[in-house]
């Protein structure tokens, strides 16, 4: 993995995304003196942020920071999953599971809500139009009363070139 710059104005979002992340987390005195350390993007969370970015399907936390070893980090895996989980928490990662249920995340280049169908032989994912389901979730919202709804929808098949391969 090769290190590229992150523009100053996407880190300057990220940092205040993190940090209001950390201050939603804040419920309690305890809470307010670890806050998980959320609060600014550090060199070793923008080394996460831009590995992610390079992946171009979904990856745990784990082969992440393997991928961060061999390219010679020095990041910690529980720095890597907490900033991933931040990530999540704020806009900028989709998360779905595994068939094991481990979390796996994919770098969100926009904030935009999205869906995706991923592959269960190779883990290849595709993001999907989900007008539908987007439509669908606001009506459930608008008319049930509930506020602050969220949903995860997550497709999962056999792409063609597994179904090929038998």
């Amino acid at each position: 993995m090769t290190s590229t710059p992150i523009a100053e104005t996407e880190n300057t979002a990220l940092t205040e995304a993190f940090r209001r992340a950390a201050a939603r987390r804040r419920t309690t005195r305890e809470q307010t003196r670890d806050d998980g350390g959320f609060g600014r993007l550090t060199p070793q969370r923008a080394e996460v942020l831009r590995a992610l970015a390079m992946c171009e399907d979904f990856v745990s936390a784990q082969l992440l920071h393997a991928g961060l070893l061999a390219a010679g980090s020095r990041v910690g895996l529980s720095t890597v999953y907490r900033t991933l989980t931040a990530l999540a928490a704020v806009g900028r990662a989709d998360v779905i599971r595994d068939t094991n249920g481990e979390r796996l995340f994919r770098h969100r280049p926009g904030t935009a809500h999205r869906h995706y169908l991923v592959c269960r032989a190779c883990g290849l994912s595709r993001s999907v139009e989900s007008a539908a389901v987007e439509a669908w979730a606001d009506h459930v919202a608008r008319t049930s009363g509930f506020a602050d709804v969220r949903h995860t929808v997550e497709l999962t098949g056999t792409c063609a070139t597994c179904l090929a391969a038998g």
